[in-house]
């Protein structure tokens, strides 16, 4: 006969670990059960992480002072880096000075959001589910087209992009629907499944490392086994410092490409 603490590992070894899944993003409402106005995990994380950085910015900006101290010299390199570095950088000066504000709003939204995942309590970043990915594709698929309308017009805007110069006419028959497709499903699309996909997926592997080694350090108590455990928790510490830059590379990539989506609304030559 086995005892209590060799039948609960036996039980713990037979399950085997508890593997994070995709429904770990569906979570049930916690809040408002029932209403037109529930609020589950994610909904309750892009609050909470929207009232914080509407604080600190807010605070931030009421002290600003001439001479800036080590916090806000660090928020306005963030600022400026964002303005030259990705606005300018694409769209140059006269055309970008109108998307600052929304690019800059855009990549500190992202990055914040993203990096939830990686903070404790949260654990899930705010843009693993589609909704908010889809959501900034759709503004910037929106100013795309404003931009079109009012630098081109809206026919010309299509004329150049469905028909391009140089392509003999017969070609059209097969460039022009891949073009229109392009410019209505493509880019929004595509902005909306690169992020929401490295968010996702940044998290399931971070979970899956943990949910490895409480597996093999807690539930199993198989000292032969407690080494495969440590190197989960070591590779779980080395794919969150991974999540955190994949954060922020994919606020720099998102912002980047709405840049270049909305420059190309523009005529050829400003």
């Amino acid at each position: 006969m086995i005892g209590y603490q060799g039948a609960r590992m036996l039980i713990a070894a037979k399950a085997g670990p508890d593997l994070p899944s995709i429904k770990d993003f569906l979570s049930d409402p916690i809040l408002f059960q029932g209403t037109p106005f529930a609020i589950n995990r994610i909904i309750l994380i892009r609050i909470v992480a929207t009232l914080v950085m509407l604080l600190v910015m807010g605070i931030t900006a009421s002290r600003a002072k001439l001479i800036p101290g080590r916090w806000q010299g660090a928020v306005e390199w963030l600022l400026e880096f964002i303005r030259n570095n990705v606005v300018y950088q694409v769209m140059g000066e006269g055309r970008g000075k109108r998307y600052v504000p929304m690019m800059t709003t855009m990549f500190i939204t992202i990055f914040v959001f993203n990096v939830c995942g990686s903070i404790p309590g949260a654990n899930m970043a705010a843009t693993a589910s589609i909704t908010m990915p889809l959501l900034f594709a759709l503004w910037v698929f929106a100013q795309y087209w404003i931009a079109a309308c009012r630098e081109q017009g809206f026919f010309k805007y299509l004329k150049n992009e469905l028909f391009p110069t140089g392509i003999p006419k017969p070609v059209y028959v097969l460039i022009t629907p891949i073009q229109l497709i392009e410019v209505l499903l493509i880019r929004p699309f595509s902005l909306t499944i690169r992020l929401f996909a490295n968010m996702v997926a940044g998290h399931l592997l971070v979970a899956t490392c943990l949910a490895f080694t409480q597996y093999y350090l807690i539930d199993v108590q198989n000292k032969l086994l407690m080494g495969a455990g440590v190197l989960w928790f070591v590779g779980g510490l080395l794919f969150t410092a991974l999540e955190i830059f994949v954060a922020a590379l994919q606020a720099y990539i998102f912002t980047v490409l709405g840049s270049v989506y909305i420059s190309q609304s523009y005529p050829e030559v400003e």
